[in-house]
């Protein structure tokens, strides 16, 4: 018979291998008045990671794509430069104020040649871009001579518009170059008479409060599809800028214009 002090021992013993496990698993308490820990910040902004009061994303409907015989329909927040049936948001850029003077047909408009560019009444800054275009089904001329006309950014560099599907000219005067600076990384053009598109984002330049500019104007292209210039810098200080289409004596078409002007996340500038 165990005496009660060796009785106690063996017990104590007992219910402390036992319990041992139990207390290694307790989650240590914080001391009272302790602040939780505060979550990391994403990166550049001021939001904690995972915060449920940052700002949502605007829901924004998608375009449709366009076929040969139509164009799609624009994006729920584009600003509509030519839905199909007039050129309203357009004037004349030699007699400012007067109406565009190029000829509308069902679903899309031509250069008259010798009319002169034609540009826009509204100037935007950073902002998405959709063109569709289409140079003559009838081949006629050969090199600059050949479905030319050209997109422009007005104060800053041309994006060319050009029949360049088995048309050989100088590489940066092709379809989709920043004309006379860059040719595009690859020639991505389709055949005559075919519809083309240009997806462009442009950044416009920022400035300091010296009036330093402290970042240029960027260019990024896509054509049919294919990126051709990725954040590319080129010259200009307009930050507004409204948008010129060439009359380079072609009868070169357009169709499906418009503009998403561009925030930056939780609606800051793009910067």
């Amino acid at each position: 018979m165990l005496k009660f002090p060796a009785f106690f021992l063996w017990t104590s013993f007992i219910l402390g291998t036992l319990l041992s496990p139990i207390q290694a698993e307790e989650t240590p308490k914080a001391p009272a008045g302790a602040l939780a820990k505060p979550k990391p910040m994403t990166p550049g902004a001021k939001w904690p990671k995972g915060s449920m009061e940052r700002p949502r994303p605007v829901v924004v409907s998608p375009p449709t794509s366009s076929s040969p015989e139509s164009a799609g329909q624009p994006p729920s927040d584009a600003i509509v430069l030519f839905g199909g049936s007039d050129l309203d948001q357009w004037e004349s850029q030699k007699t400012k104020g007067s109406p565009a003077p190029w000829k509308v047909e069902s679903g899309w408009f031509q250069i008259v040649p010798g009319t002169g560019a034609i540009v826009t009444k509204q100037k935007f800054a950073d902002m998405q871009i959709h063109v569709e275009w289409a140079t003559p089904a009838e081949v006629k001329g050969n090199s600059q001579g050949r479905g030319n006309s050209g997109f422009f950014i007005d104060g800053h560099p041309e994006i060319q518009v050009l029949d360049s599907f088995d048309n050989d000219t100088y590489p940066d005067g092709q379809a989709a170059a920043i004309y006379n600076n860059h040719p595009p990384l690859v020639n991505a053009s389709r055949g005559p008479g075919q519809w083309q598109t240009y997806d462009i984002i442009y950044e416009a330049p920022s400035f300091g409060p010296d009036k330093h500019m402290t970042k240029p104007a960027r260019y990024t292209v896509f054509h049919n599809g294919i990126l051709v210039h990725h954040a590319l810098e080129v010259s200009g200080t307009a930050v507004e800028c409204s948008i010129s289409l060439q009359d380079h004596g072609n009868p070169v078409r357009y169709r499906n214009l418009w503009v998403r002007p561009l925030k930056g996340y939780d609606g800051e500038p793009l910067r």
